[in-house]
């Protein structure tokens, strides 16, 4: 626990340039999220100094936090569209829908065009992508052989998890090495 006093100078312009880059070796973020993990920084000063301290300060850090944030886009250390590009790859590899990556990049405060440009736009990355959740959830073609099939609660989890009934369908009537091989390609994207 930390101990109780002074609380220090409010972090400069400097100090939030050095916090950015060492967040940004540390984890891949969005202009968005990395603007909010500034922004908390400034807060957690704020709180420790007081209102009557961070009154008139808060505003001009907030103001460098996103000058700051500004800086490295510019420079290029942070990159909406391949920080979308990366997610939804990792995300379609794992078994997530396109809707459902399009909802995990706007939390990640990625929207518009560098959302869009990141979706896979390939029905067969949407199905294969289904395939990947059914190996996780052993559904469909990779449902163990003594397990009795209910269609209709394969589907529902398919439909939770965001993707189309028809590529559901798709992939629960895919048959296991035609599923492996587009898996293998999803791999590759």
């Amino acid at each position: 626990m930390k101990k109780p006093g002074p609380p220090g100078p409010p972090p400069t312009r400097a100090a939030l340039h050095e916090a950015a880059l060492a967040h940004l070796s540390r984890y891949a973020a969005s202009r968005a999220a990395l603007t909010r993990v500034l922004d908390r920084r400034c807060a957690r000063w704020a709180n420790e100094a007081g209102p009557e301290a961070a009154g008139d300060t808060l505003p001009a850090l907030r103001q460098a936090v996103r000058d700051v944030v500004a800086e490295l886009a510019a420079a290029g250390a942070v990159d909406d569209a391949a920080f979308a590009a990366g997610r939804a790859r990792s995300l379609g590899r794992t078994g997530r829908s396109r809707r459902a990556i399009a909802a995990h990049l706007a939390a990640r405060g990625v929207t518009g065009d560098a959302a869009r440009a990141a979706l896979p736009d390939d029905p067969e990355a949407e199905l294969a992508a289904a395939l990947a959740l059914a190996r996780r959830r052993r559904l469909g073609p990779f449902r163990p052989p003594d397990a009795q099939a209910d269609p209709q609660r394969e589907l529902a989890v398919l439909a939770r998890a965001g993707f189309p009934r028809d590529i559901a369908a798709r992939a629960l009537r895919t048959d296991p090495d035609s599923a492996e091989a587009l898996l293998a390609r999803l791999r590759g994207w």
